[in-house]
C-alpha cells in the first residue's frame, strides 16, 4: 500500500489487521511526506506544528492492537487538527496568532479527547487563517502571522487555498495525514474543502462540542471533518459526536447523534431523493467552466435517481445580512477562552491581543486588525440592542423564513449549491452542509457541489453525497511531482 496519500481509513485498518503495516510505519510515512513537501519542494506550509509524541502514540496503539484488539476504525490512524483546537500536550494552541505563539492549553478540547479515546494518532496541528479569519478584511485565505501562507497543492501560489481551515484542507489534499479536523463559523470548512477537492462536513451546531476551541461565535461555531472521501468523513464525524457537560448546546443532540454514520452510506442513496437546485445569485459567483461542471453534476444526480427541482429560491437569500453577531460574540468567546490559559500567560483578553499586535506591528499587522478592534469596542456583555436584534433576525430569516420555508415548500431532502457559495445562510441557521468534489476547470481548479439540510440531517446529507461520489468518482489527487 504505497499510496499513503490516497488510501482510506477502512483500507488502512485492513492492512494493519492483516499485518501488512503498522501505525508506526504509517506515521513515519506521513512524517516523511510532510518533510518532503510541506516546508520544501512545493512548500504547501500546511503544518504549523508536529506532535513530538506522535510516534510513541502510534507504537503504543500498535501494542494495544496486538494485546487487546482494535478500538475501532480510527485506531492507529494519523489525524491532523486545526491550530485553534486545544491540546493538553507538548503542542501549542495559537489560532495562528503571534500573541499566542508560546501558549499551551490547560486541557484537551472535547473533540481531542474523543479522538484520543477512538485511538487516533494526533500527528500535529495545521496552519489556518489567523483567528479563524477574524482579524482583517484584507487578510488572505490561509495566512497567519505565526505560520505564514498556506498554499493550495493543486496550484501553489496560483489557486486560492480557501479559509480558514486552509491548513487542514491543504494537508489532506497533499497527503500529509488520512483525515483532519477543521472548524467553521461561516464557510471555513466548506470553502477550503471545495478548493482542495475534498469532502468537508459542516455539522449542525450542537452535534459536536465547542469546548476547548478558540471561538469566533457561539451562535455558529462548530468543528467538523475534512477528508478525501465521504466514508472517511463519516467515520471521523462519528468519532467527534457526543453530549458535553461543558458545552450546553450539545444537549440539543441527545438522541439525534450517531457514533457510526457508515450505515447511512448507500451507492443508490440518490434514488427517490428530492433535491432543490439553487441558482440565482449563487451561480453568479461562478466562472463559465464552473457553471458547466454544476450542470453536469445536476444531470448526474438525475441519472442516479434523484428528483431534481430546478430551480428553487431561498426566500431570504437577499436579506440584509451583516456581521454584527460575530463582532459582538467574538470578544465574549475569546476573553473566556484566554482566561483558561495558565495564569502565568500574559495574554488574558482581546485587549491584550490588540496591544501585543501593535507592539509587534511589523510581524503581526501586515494586514491590519480592524475586526479585532471593532469587536473590542463592544461591551462584552451581549446586552446591546443592536446585537440582540441582529441575533434574532439571523435566526428568523435563516431558519423559519429561509431554509425551513424552502425545504417545506418543495418537500426537499437537500438544497444543492454550486461550489461552496451557499455556506452563509446555513451557517447562521446552525444547519449542516457537506461539499463533495465535482470536477476541475481546464486550468486544474477544483470544483465541488454543496448539499445543505435541516438540523441534524447529517445522515441524509451523507447518503446523498456518498451516492453522488460513487456515481462520479471525480476526485484526482494533486500532482506533487513538481516538487
Amino acid at each position: 500500500m504505497s499510496l499513503i496519500h490516497d488510501t482510506s481509513i477502512l483500507d488502512w485498518q485492513t492492512a494493519m489487521t492483516e499485518g501488512q503495516t503498522t501505525s508506526r510505519e504509517l506515521t513515519l510515512a506521513f512524517l516523511q511526506r510532510i518533510a518532503t513537501y510541506d516546508k520544501q519542494g512545493i512548500r504547501i506550509n500546511a503544518i504549523s506544528e508536529l506532535n513530538p509524541d506522535a510516534l510513541a502514540i502510534a507504537e503504543s496503539l500498535d501494542r494495544e492492537r496486538t494485546v487487546s484488539g482494535s478500538r475501532g476504525p480510527l485506531h492507529g490512524i494519523p489525524v491532523l487538527i486545526k491550530d485553534n483546537i486545544a491540546t493538553s500536550d507538548k503542542m501549542h494552541t495559537t489560532a495562528g496568532a503571534l500573541a499566542l505563539s508560546d501558549a499551551f492549553a490547560s486541557a484537551d478540547a472535547f473533540v481531542v479527547a474523543k479522538l484520543r479515546e477512538a485511538g487516533a494518532v494526533l500527528l500535529g496541528k495545521t496552519n489556518l487563517t489567523e483567528w479563524a479569519n477574524f482579524v482583517s478584511n484584507d487578510m488572505p485565505d490561509g495566512y497567519s502571522s505565526r505560520g505564514g501562507q498556506v498554499l493550495n497543492p493543486y496550484g501553489p501560489g496560483v489557486l486560492d487555498v480557501g479559509g480558514s481551515s486552509s491548513g487542514s484542507a491543504a494537508a489532506i489534499a497533499a497527503g500529509f495525514a488520512v483525515v483532519a479536523v477543521g472548524t467553521e463559523t461561516s464557510g471555513s470548512i466548506l470553502h477550503p474543502a471545495e478548493h482542495n477537492s475534498l469532502v468537508g462536513i459542516k455539522p449542525t451546531v450542537g452535534l459536536i462540542s465547542r469546548s476547548g476551541i478558540i471561538p469566533i461565535s457561539h451562535s455558529q461555531d462548530t468543528a467538523g471533518p475534512i477528508a478525501r472521501t465521504v466514508a472517511d468523513a463519516a467515520i471521523l464525524l462519528g468519532s467527534l459526536t457526543g453530549v458535553d457537560a461543558n458545552d450546553p448546546v450539545t444537549g440539543k443532540s441527545d438522541g439525534l447523534t450517531h457514533t457510526d454514520y457508515l450505515p447511512f452510506l448507500h451507492a443508490d442513496g440518490l434514488q427517490s431523493a428530492r433535491i432543490g437546485v439553487v441558482r440565482s445569485r449563487f451561480l453568479a459567483e461562478c466562472e463559465d467552466e464552473e457553471i458547466a461542471l454544476y450542470e453536469a453534476a445536476i444531470e448526474k444526480l438525475k441519472e442516479a435517481g434523484a428528483t431534481v427541482i430546478d430551480a428553487v429560491t431561498i426566500p431570504t437569500e437577499n436579506a440584509d445580512w451583516d456581521r454584527h453577531v460575530l463582532v459582538h460574540e467574538f470578544k465574549v468567546g475569546v476573553n473566556a477562552y484566554l482566561k483558561t490559559l495558565p495564569a502565568s500567560y500574559p495574554i488574558r483578553s482581546l485587549q491584550d491581543v490588540i496591544a501585543f499586535n501593535r507592539a509587534h506591528a511589523e510581524q503581526a499587522l501586515l494586514y491590519g486588525q480592524e475586526l479585532l478592534e471593532e469587536s473590542e469596542q463592544t461591551s462584552g456583555t451581549l446586552t446591546e440592542p443592536e446585537y440582540l436584534a441582529n441575533r434574532l433576525f439571523n435566526l428568523e430569516m435563516s431558519q423559519k423564513q429561509g431554509l425551513v420555508a424552502v425545504m417545506k415548500e418543495h418537500q426537499l431532502d437537500a438544497l444543492l449549491y454550486p461550489g461552496s457559495t451557499g455556506y452563509a445562510i446555513p451557517a447562521k441557521a446552525g444547519y449542516p452542509s457537506i461539499t463533495v468534489p465535482a470536477g476541475y476547470t481546464s486550468a486544474g481548479k477544483p470544483f465541488g457541489i454543496m448539499l445543505t439540510g435541516l438540523a441534524f440531517q447529517e445522515p441524509t446529507l451523507l447518503r446523498l453525497a456518498y451516492a453522488y461520489e460513487q456515481a462520479t468518482r471525480l476526485r484526482v489527487a494533486p500532482n506533487m511531482s513538481t516538487a
